[in-house]
């Protein structure tokens, strides 16, 4: 479903919808590291209490650091399967009409690790066909290509 246009589209978003997040956990790592090596390499010359207190500091921030990133991963989990929720009754719809539409009585999805098939020819695949199909009546039109995107869908397979 992630390579419908629509699903492009909404994921890009949600991608860039996280990333002040992601940048504030990287933020805040990059302080935490900061500290600690100021904390090695100033221990020597520090008194006990300020040791303490540093170290102290910087497991608080490592606590906050486990916390928000935590938070933010459930987030984006959450969105991201209401994406996949929204978008996969309506990729269903479309697939059940091309199904009927073209006499097919029964369609697999061979996306999933654990696949049951096989064997199937290529032209068994019908993935590319549905995409086409639901893209056609979504009229969401196709994100610009991105050099470096991966997608990962899930890809039914058929036989009649």
């Amino acid at each position: 479903m992630t390579v419908t246009n629509e699903g492009q589209r909404d994921f890009a978003a949600l991608k860039g919808q996280f990333e002040p997040r992601s940048l504030r956990l990287k933020a805040l790592s990059d302080e935490i590291d900061s500290l600690t090596k100021q904390l090695q390499a100033q221990g020597a010359q520090l008194s006990p209490a300020d040791q303490q207190s540093r170290t102290a500091a910087i497991a608080a921030k490592k606590k906050q650091l486990s916390r928000d990133a935590q938070e933010a991963q459930t987030d984006f989990s959450q969105a991201s399967q209401k994406i996949y929720s929204d978008l996969g009754g309506k990729v269903y719809q479309v697939m059940l009409s091309y199904a009927k539409a073209h006499g097919y009585t029964l369609v697999l999805d061979v996306g999933e690790q654990q696949s049951p098939v096989l064997y199937a020819t290529q032209d068994a695949n019908i993935t590319k066909a549905i995409v086409e199909a639901y893209n056609a009546e979504s009229g969401i039109a196709a994100p610009p290509a991105e050099p470096s995107s991966a997608n990962h869908a899930a890809k039914p397979a058929t036989t009649h």
